[in-house]
C-alpha cells in the first residue's frame, strides 16, 4: 500500500491513524498542497478529485477518505473500525459523519485560501470563520457524547469516530478553538493521543514535515 497525503491534511491524518490501528504496513508519498502538487498533471490523472489522501491499494487508486476507511474495514476486518452491534455502528457513523461532512467542506485549505484571495479576508478573519464552523458541529457532538456517557473512547476501543475526530481537534488547536466546555471531547482526545497508533500518525512525525519532532 502507498498513501499519498500531506502531513497537516486532516483527511490524510485519518488514514494514517486507521492504517496504524489495523496494523497495516504502508509507504508514504508526500503531496505538497501548498505548492498545489495535487493539481499537477501526473497526480490528477490518477485522482480526478485532485485531492489527498489517495491510497494505492488493491490494484487501484482510491480517493475520498471516508470511502477508503469503509473499504479498509471491509477488506481487512481484523481490528475493526466499526463495532459489531448495529446500534453502536450507527452511533459511530452519526458522530464521525457529522465531523467529516459538516466540517471538512468549509474548513479545508482551498476554501481558506479562497476566502483570502477572492474576498480579501485576513488571517484573523479566516480564523474566525474556522472557529464558527467548528462550534456549529463540535457543540452538538459534545452533547451527544454526554448523552451516551462516553468514557475514554466512544465504545470499548478507538474506531471510526476517533479516527475522524482526533485530526479535527488537532486543527482546532492550531486555530485557538476553546475546548474548555467540551470535557468529553477533551477526554477522548487525550486518551487517543496517548496511544502509539495515534502518536505515529501525528503531523509532527511525518516525513514531509520539515519541522518534525523526533519524539
Amino acid at each position: 500500500m502507498k498513501l499519498f497525503g500531506y502531513y497537516r491534511s486532516s483527511t490524510s491524518y485519518r488514514l494514517r491513524i486507521a492504517l496504524n490501528l489495523k496494523g497495516l504496513e504502508y509507504d508514504q508519498s508526500p503531496v505538497n498542497l501548498l505548492e498545489s502538487e495535487q493539481r499537477g498533471q501526473d497526480f490528477s490523472a490518477r485522482n480526478p478529485f485532485a485531492s489527498v489522501p489517495m491510497l494505492e491499494a488493491g490494484g487501484r487508486d482510491r480517493a475520498q477518505s471516508v470511502a477508503i476507511l469503509e473499504w479498509l474495514d471491509e477488506v481487512y476486518p481484523a481490528n475493526p473500525l466499526l463495532p459489531a452491534d448495529v446500534e453502536q455502528r450507527f452511533t459511530a457513523r452519526e458522530l464521525a459523519y457529522a465531523i467529516a461532512t459538516e466540517l471538512h467542506a468549509p474548513l479545508n485549505l482551498p476554501v481558506l485560501q479562497y476566502l483570502g484571495r477572492e474576498f480579501g479576508q485576513d488571517q484573523e478573519s479566516v480564523a474566525t470563520w474556522y472557529r464558527h464552523w467548528l462550534a456549529k458541529t463540535l457543540v452538538p457532538v459534545e452533547a451527544r457524547l454526554k448523552q451516551l456517557q462516553a468514557g475514554d473512547f466512544l465504545f470499548d476501543a478507538p474506531g471510526l469516530f476517533e479516527v475522524v475526530m482526533i485530526p479535527q481537534i488537532y486543527n482546532a488547536s492550531r486555530f485557538d478553538f476553546d475546548l474548555a466546555a467540551m470535557p468529553h471531547i477533551r477526554r477522548i482526545n487525550a486518551a487517543c493521543t496517548r496511544l502509539p497508533q495515534f502518536k505515529a500518525a501525528h503531523p509532527d512525525l511525518q516525513p514531509d514535515n520539515s519541522q518534525r519532532k523526533e519524539t
